[in-house]
């Protein structure tokens, strides 16, 4: 369903995250191989799902933005442009990536 979604015009860009019980390391795999902006394990805390939809969400945004003249594509380190806190490791289960 997800190759449908990203192999269609009108809907490729929409994100998508995925949200399961599954904790099988080739289910997230082949998640992200079909085009999953994000894979969240449950039981999830609420934090660590709102972070994996804030994530998708800021990234959506920079790409509606017209890039400046000036635009270097250096990536900044984990937390600096947004100013997030990172999520302690007892309240991730988000598997990073995609």
């Amino acid at each position: 369903m997800l190759r449908r979604i990203r192999n269609d015009a009108r809907t490729a860009l929409i994100p998508v995250v995925i949200l399961t019980t599954s904790a099988e390391e080739e289910d997230v795999v082949a998640g992200y191989s079909s085009g999953a902006n994000a894979y969240v394990r449950k039981p999830v805390k609420f934090s660590a799902f709102a972070e994996a939809v804030n994530a998708i969400g800021v990234f959506w945004l920079f790409l509606s933005e017209p890039m400046p003249d000036d635009f270097s594509p250096a990536r900044p380190a984990a937390g600096d442009a947004l100013n997030l806190a990172p999520i302690p490791p007892e309240e991730a289960s988000v598997v990073a990536g995609g």
